[in-house]
């Protein structure tokens, strides 16, 4: 598994349109081989800061699969208008974890 991080730097004060435009474009990456999960979260300090979190099967599902595909031109249609700067993609792989015990984990 595969997790690619991006803290999206939202144009100030474009923040509700961001988030509306991002409930509309998430059926398309939820719906590409590879998806596993997203988040999607907003600074509590830098309000117009969100950081995204996709869970990949692999690298590929990502790189190849989804930013290949017709339907990531409608993706980047609905959201890359609202960055500024362009965010910074980085993918991640799990070295360590441990898993909630005992409680249910905050939503």
């Amino acid at each position: 598994m595969i997790t690619e991080h991006a803290l999206l730097p939202v144009v100030p004060g474009q923040e509700e349109a961001f988030e509306v435009a991002f409930a509309r474009a998430r059926p398309i990456i939820a719906s590409m081989p590879g998806f596993l999960s997203l988040s999607l979260s907003r600074s509590v300090e830098s309000p117009s800061t969100y950081l995204l979190l996709v869970e990949w099967d692999t690298l590929e599902d990502h790189t190849v699969g989804f930013r290949g595909s017709p339907d990531y031109q409608r993706w980047r249609a609905l959201l890359h208008r609202f960055y500024e700067p362009f965010p910074v993609v980085e993918h991640y792989s799990v070295v360590s974890s441990v898993p909630c015990q005992g409680r249910s984990p905050a939503v």
